[in-house]
């Protein structure tokens, strides 16, 4: 579709279905209203949020074309968040999987070598996505929760036509696996919409405010985080020293070591947050979802039921 001619851009068909567009939708809201008061508010409301996106991508669109005209407009458009989300709802998109899942993959690097992993992409085959993993997590566990869902979660945006992904473990010998081969990614696999852990995606965005070298805490759904940016980086953990088992409220950032104001320990923040003697803090998956920071948390036990 994207090689359409400019000429062609819209048949006399295509321009009359589009202009009774709005009374379709009205004549769709006025059956859900036969289903009663819930369900037409339900209708209304969906339509409320599709409206609003495709308005804030059109707003988007708007703001680049504005900021510079050229043959590079169509590569803007298609590396912004937002509008790319449209053009691949449209099959719009003129990346192909290929190109869209490197890119995505080349964001969230930098955050993967901040746990001490790393990425590359070996094919992609079809619907299905092939990876390979390299670097070391042996001193902290929960990094391979934190990349598997920066990995799922940067693959599922940037091409939602991939169903399964499959890792292959080819890192040097003398390196042990980042994550299991047979446990990295099952949810993606099985059905690719879901994380088996029951994680959801909050958006922070005050933490684009801070500034290198900050540490500032948070509370997002109940949980109490702590942030420290080095340099470009952000990397969030949960408020909580593994040595003394107190908050780290009041820490204080040299260079990239992260200093318990309770028990002294020092955490080194951009390996994943070792301690001494195998201690680490715990990380949380922290991403640019839509241009907004977010991070992924635990669901708490029973909720939902």
């Amino acid at each position: 579709m994207a090689d359409r001619p400019e000429e062609a851009l819209m048949t006399s068909d295509e321009e009359a279905q589009w202009r009774t567009a709005g009374d379709r939708i009205q004549t769709l809201l006025d059956s859900c209203a036969a289903s009663g008061a819930a369900a037409q508010e339900r209708a209304q409301q969906l339509v409320r949020e599709v409206v609003g996106l495709y308005g804030a991508a059109l707003e988007r669109i708007m703001l680049l074309a504005q900021g510079g005209q050229g043959p590079d407009l169509a590569e803007r458009l298609a590396t912004d968040d937002l509008v790319a989300s449209l053009l691949l709802v449209h099959g719009l998109h003129p990346h192909g999987v290929h190109r869209r899942v490197s890119d995505a993959l080349d964001r969230v690097r930098p955050y993967l070598g901040s746990h001490g992993g790393d990425v590359d992409l070996i094919g992609v085959d079809g619907d299905t996505v092939r990876l390979a993993f390299a670097g070391s997590c042996k001193s902290c566990p929960s990094s391979a929760v934190t990349l598997e869902l920066a990995v799922e979660d940067a693959v599922r945006a940037a091409a939602p036509e991939i169903s399964a992904i499959e890792v292959v473990a080819a890192q040097p010998a003398h390196e042990p696996a980042v994550i299991p081969a047979d446990s990295l990614l099952a949810p993606l696999r099985s059905n690719g919409h879901s994380h088996s852990n029951g994680s959801t995606w909050y958006p922070v965005p005050e933490l684009a405010e801070l500034e290198p070298g900050d540490v500032a805490g948070f509370l997002v759904s109940g949980t109490a985080l702590l942030v420290c940016r080095v340099g470009d980086l952000p990397l969030v953990y949960r408020d909580h020293c593994p040595v003394c088992d107190e908050s780290l409220a009041g820490a204080q950032l040299r260079e990239t070591l992260l200093g318990c104001p309770r028990c002294g320990t020092q955490f080194d923040i951009v390996h994943a947050g070792a301690g001494p003697n195998g201690t680490h803090l715990e990380p949380l998956p922290l991403l640019l979802r839509d241009g907004v920071p977010s991070v992924a948390l635990a669901e708490p036990m029973g909720a939902g039921a």
